[in-house]
């Protein structure tokens, strides 16, 4: 009999976090969750602990920990912050690591991951956006594959899997179109914090529905697809298919196009990196073509979203360039989404501060870490700029 994957989980109470732990629900005795880590929602954490009994446990901050040690048995071990982290992706009895965590958190720990030859399920775009290099660079030193859990690169991954690099033409990242898809130019600045979280297709967490709504998030994926695939940024283009059946695709050089389809649900993609290399027995719907009818796909309107045209930038610019615009953004989204800015501020706030920063070739963690730190910093003082513009 196979043992269990032993599996360890980034990120446990969010969105990906807990589609994860549907998949593994779904296969008793294939995988065991041996370690959970989370950011400080208690209660949930308290409620997956309790289900998953795993061996090790890490909450962001040592408070949050000191609220759960009571309830634990005393056979599991407690940790906190990213140093926590980092301990359990180096445990001996952890074969996978899911990276479900958001921001600048999860860098060091998916570097230490990594260097331990440990296999990585990735949904952490900050690790990619801001440290591609070193990253990729880490995982062909160590022979680490590292498994995207996004959908659109789970898509790619999976069509390249076992197919010559070098006969690859153009990757094509799909994109619904977002909440704001058929809102007029002129009335974008009128867009309320309620129109841009309300996604047509995706139950996705606040801050990613907002990237979603400026199609930031397709900016991030085509700085993702640069460095999982080995492409540049002209190699991807980004189109809109609102049926969100086709996650994404690729054209080979001689003309020929492959594609990813399936249902509209993120424990599709997950599934796949649990699994792999081996497919299991699907936990979605399965997608009838017949009643979707029709597939088509247009070009996003960069006039419209202009964080696009700034990830193309960012993208064909140094590496510093998507360190700072993600720092940007991520400042940004969260001013809107406290409605201290308007929705087409966005896009300008990262503007600004990606023109203000001092270009850095080839940076070393330490200097990207002090990047995003002056990135949000900068961005943060310019939206209180514009407080104080509209108070007087």
């Amino acid at each position: 009999m196979i043992p269990p994957r032993r599996i360890a989980i980034l990120g446990s109470t969010g969105s990906i976090g807990q589609n994860t732990l549907n998949v593994i629900r779904a296969f008793p005795g294939q995988f065991k969750v041996t370690a959970l880590a989370a950011g400080n929602n208690v209660e949930e954490f308290k409620r997956q602990v309790d289900e998953w009994r795993p061996d090790w446990v890490c909450l962001a901050e040592k408070s949050s920990v000191e609220k759960i040690l009571p309830a634990l048995p005393s056979s599991v071990k407690a940790l906190a912050g990213e140093q926590g982290m980092i301990e359990i992706v180096q445990r001996k009895e952890v074969d996978l690591v899911v990276f479900a965590t958001t921001g600048t958190w999860g860098v060091a720990p998916l570097l230490a991951a990594i260097q331990a030859k440990k296999q990585v399920a990735l949904a952490n775009k900050e690790s990619l956006v801001m440290a591609g290099r070193i990253v990729t660079d880490a995982a062909r030193e160590n022979g680490v594959k590292i498994i995207p859990i996004d959908s659109e690169h789970s898509a790619i991954f999976q069509i390249l899997n076992g197919q010559d690099p070098k006969e690859l033409h153009r990757i094509f990242l799909t994109c619904s179109g977002g909440p704001l898809l058929h809102v007029a130019k002129e009335q974008l600045k009128e867009v309320t914090l309620e129109q841009a979280l309300k996604h047509p297709r995706w139950k996705m967490g606040r801050k990613i529905t907002i990237d979603s709504s400026t199609l930031m998030n397709k900016g991030l994926e085509i700085i993702e697809a640069k460095w999982l695939f080995g492409v540049t940024p002209d190699q991807v283009q980004v189109v809109i298919h609102p049926e969100a059946v086709v996650h994404s695709m690729v054209e080979y050089r001689d003309g020929s196009f492959m594609a990813q389809m399936g249902v509209t649900d993120m424990k599709g993609p997950i599934q796949y990196a649990l699994g792999y290399p081996h497919r299991l027995p699907a936990v979605t719907e399965r997608l009838n073509l017949v009643e979707v009818g029709k597939l088509s796909f247009s070009l996003p309107d960069v006039d419209r979203f202009p964080c696009l045209r700034i990830a193309y930038q960012a993208a064909r610019g140094g590496d510093s360039d998507a360190t700072v615009m993600n720092g940007a953004n991520d400042t940004a989204v969260e001013a809107f989404l406290e409605e201290k800015i308007r929705w087409n501020e966005i896009p300008e706030l990262i503007e600004t501060v990606l023109s203000r920063h001092q270009k850095c070739e080839n940076p070393g963690l330490a200097r990207i870490l002090e990047l995003d730190r002056w990135a949000r910093e900068e961005t943060t003082r310019l939206i209180g700029q514009r407080s104080k513009a509209w108070v007087s």
